[in-house]
């Protein structure tokens, strides 16, 4: 009986080193993936980029085609603090040089400021929220007017949201990372304890 409690002895060792091995090999593949983690996370933020802002930022400033006519097309892109309007012609894409263009916003004049590249641009402060907005373009060019009318909705942005939703992010990142260590601390005590 003394060989075979002998044989059960080493064999229990073997298996707890096995497990303790295994859980040597878990603990390093996670604290190795939290590292990852929060060097991303930390690198980001130090960029002032969140990975959901930065996934809204590209949608936020795609062109929204605003209106068209035969000879001109309208572009707009929301670049947080204006709208920046691009009057391009249909047949070569080609910005049109004019310095006559007026904008009405829900038949309100709104002063826009020509860019070098022949963007406009339009502040949106007051713009903002959920109604739908009545855009009307006036642009002197080739000799004619042309009016150019469109809708476009500019979303509220609460800069103390994104802020706070930025940060609550980081928080619960911060706090998923201490209880997996905090977790393979125990565990490896445990096991090294036993």
């Amino acid at each position: 009986m003394n060989i075979l409690a002998r044989v059960v002895q080493w064999i229990a060792a073997s298996a707890l080193a096995a497990r303790v091995q295994m859980a040597s090999a878990l603990a390093a593949t996670v604290l190795t993936a939290c590292a990852l983690t929060t060097s991303a996370l930390v690198t980001s933020a130090l960029a002032g980029i969140s990975p959901v802002s930065a996934a809204e930022a590209a949608a936020v400033r795609s062109p929204t085609p605003i209106a068209r006519s035969a000879l001109l097309t309208v572009e707009a892109t929301d670049t947080g603090e204006s709208l920046a309007i691009r009057i391009r012609r249909v047949a070569t894409l080609a910005p049109i040089d004019s310095k006559d263009v007026t904008v009405t916003v829900d038949g309100k004049s709104a002063p826009v400021t020509a860019q070098a590249d022949g963007t406009l641009l339009l502040p949106i402060k007051d713009l903002r929220g959920d109604a739908e907005r009545q855009l009307d373009i006036v642009v002197a060019h080739d000799g004619i007017r042309e009016i150019l009318t469109g809708k476009l909705t500019l979303p509220k942005v609460s800069a103390a949201a994104d802020l706070w939703r930025d940060h609550k992010q980081i928080a619960w990142w911060i706090l998923n990372i201490a209880i997996v260590l905090i977790a393979a601390i125990l565990f490896s005590r445990r096991t090294s304890s036993s």
